[in-house]
């Protein structure tokens, strides 16, 4: 995807009219981080999203049942790769600053691991990896949406999202999941 010469001031302008919007509520969650019990929380929260959380998830579903769970965890980790590829491509064109950058009074609680926020791969992988999880595995459903739903906040939370980055996120992860499984109902791997 090659983005022409107009369009990027026009996303600019775009992205920059939703970041004074979103603006209030952005920095309203982000305040929640000045609290260090909050904070502590929702950065054990964030780095458990950076894959831990999932990869152990995977490894447990694999032990527990044998080669059926290694068809399930291929198919899981196949779209997780496919989100990977997704957000890294639109933020490495869209190039939105995160909101600790743009704004002094939003204040960056944790480090961030690439430079542009969005979309928000943490939010598009914790619900791709929600959804499958939940179809595949749905005895997980209690554990793993509502960790998806932590894993969205603490993105805005620690500073490092807007909610639309957020938003677009969960959209973009619940196409890929939903869209594989309309491919491969019984997975890529079934």
């Amino acid at each position: 995807m090659q983005l022409n010469k107009t369009a990027l001031p026009r996303i600019a302008h775009l992205f920059s009219k939703a970041d004074r919007y979103e603006l209030r509520l952005c920095q309203s969650l982000n305040d929640y981080g000045s609290h260090r019990a909050i904070r502590l929380f929702f950065k054990g929260i964030s780095r458990l999203g950076d894959g831990v959380f999932w990869y152990s998830l995977m490894l447990a579903v694999i032990a527990v049942q044998g080669l059926p769970g290694l068809k399930v965890v291929g198919h899981i980790a196949v779209c997780g790769l496919l989100c990977v590829a997704v957000y890294s491509q639109l933020k490495n064109r869209l190039v939105r600053q995160r909101p600790y950058i743009s704004w002094q009074h939003i204040r960056a609680h944790i480090a961030p691991l690439d430079v542009y926020s969005f979309p928000s791969g943490h939010t598009m992988n914790a619900v791709n990896f929600a959804v499958l999880f939940s179809i595949f595995v749905p005895a997980l459903i209690w554990l793993v949406v509502p960790f998806a739903i932590l894993v969205a906040l603490s993105r805005v939370v620690l500073g490092m999202h807007y909610p639309t980055d957020v938003l677009v996120g969960a959209l973009l992860g619940l196409c890929i999941s939903l869209g594989s499984l309309a491919l491969w109902p019984e997975g890529l791997f079934g």
